[in-house]
Formats: structure tokens, C-alpha cells, sequence
């Protein structure tokens, strides 16, 4: 998986009309149905708690790349650059400076590409 930020910085090459974002608590059984198994959901990842609808992007379709991620907060797996199911879970908070500034790229790089719908409420 290539790291954000690899290349000319963070923006996307047209950036895209993002909504403000919203600050809706968004429950874990909520945000697990929003894995794209469903058409009657949205497609969410969150980071650091935070979600993003990623609906409009097939890499997080159930046959795309990035599914794995789908549904779920994927801080840790994010931070290590990881597509192992175990790593995606939202703990992240031990992890080494250099990884938590991994999943600070991560978060900056899907800001600027996905709207914001919730934070996820534990």
C-alpha cells in the first residue's frame, strides 16, 4: 500500500466540492454496516474516529483494494501501512511517532478527497 503524501503533497489533481463537515455520532454497528455489502448504506471508513463517506470511490466496493477498511475505524492498519484484517481497528494510540505520523498523512489525505459525515461514538 504507498503511503499519503508520496507525491506533490496531499491535494487530489481536482479537488472534489466537499460538504462542511458534520459532526454526527455514528455508532460502531452503524459504521459496520456501511462496509458496501448493502446498497441501502453508504460506504464509510473512519480514522482517529472521525468519518469519511467514501462511497464514490471503488477501491472501498466489496471487491476493491481497499475494502478491508470498509465499515471500520482502520487508525492502526492505516498507520502501519497494513492490509492485514487484524491491524484494522481503531487503537492507535501506542503506536510509534513515526506511524502516528503515517496515520496523520492518512487523515490529511482523506480530508481533502471525502466528506465528513460523523465521529464515531463509543
Amino acid at each position: 500500500m504507498a503511503q499519503a503524501g508520496q507525491s506533490k503533497g496531499f491535494a487530489p489533481k481536482e479537488a472534489p466540492k466537499l460538504n462542511p463537515p458534520k459532526n454526527t455520532p455514528i455508532s460502531l454497528s452503524h459504521l459496520a454496516k456501511c462496509d458496501g455489502n448493502s446498497p441501502s448504506y453508504p460506504i464509510y471508513v473512519a480514522i482517529m474516529g472521525t468519518v469519511f463517506d467514501v462511497s464514490g470511490n471503488t477501491a472501498y466496493a466489496p471487491e476493491g483494494a481497499y475494502h478491508i477498511f470498509a465499515g471500520k475505524d482502520a487508525s492502526r492498519a492505516l498507520a502501519l501501512s497494513s492490509l492485514k484484517p487484524e491491524d484494522c481497528r481503531p487503537d492507535w494510540e501506542d503506536l510509534a511517532a513515526k506511524e502516528k505520523q503515517v496515520l496523520n498523512d492518512w487523515f490529511t489525505f482523506f480530508s481533502k478527497r471525502y466528506n465528513i459525515v460523523g465521529q464515531v461514538r463509543r
